[in-house]
């Protein structure tokens, strides 16, 4: 095996915190966080497989309040799905971005994302402080 390959390997989280500056997105870097948002592309893969079968298997009852349960229950497997595609997409953005070389940059500053903001949402693509920005603009105006 190369040299290369064995580093990618043992890349863990506290060496990504301890890596200098200058190491900032190296091709190990991207190979951590490519790895870690294919394991959870997977990982949601696999539950938006559960989530579509339960929807597939629920029996209508001709009691009102099992209907009524079994609609509550519905609605909210479809608010969890909604939820799983949107971070699906996510996911896929994130993956693009590594592909083109934008990723662990912010969207809007073009300043680093940081390696603590990724290992805690490595779908992430603004800092910090855009992203508070964004969420105020939003609070403000309504959007």
């Amino acid at each position: 095996m190369n040299k290369l390959a064995d580093q990618v390997r043992t890349e863990t989280e506290a060496t990504l915190r301890a890596a200098p500056p200058d190491e900032y997105m190296s091709p190990e870097q991207l190979a951590f966080f490519r790895r870690r948002l294919l394991d959870e592309e997977k990982a949601l893969l696999s539950a938006v497989k559960e989530t579509a079968g339960h929807l597939q298997e629920s029996e209508t009852s001709s009691d009102w309040n099992d209907r009524a349960s079994a609609e509550e229950e519905h609605t909210l497997e479809l608010r969890v799905r909604d939820r799983e595609r949107k971070l699906l997409q996510k996911i896929r953005e994130a993956l693009r971005r590594i592909d083109d070389g934008n990723y662990g940059w912010c969207e809007e500053t073009g300043e680093p994302i940081g390696i603590a903001r990724l290992l805690a949402r490595p779908t992430a693509a603004l800092c910090l402080e855009a992203q508070e920005r964004r969420e105020q603009a939003k609070r403000r105006f309504g959007g």
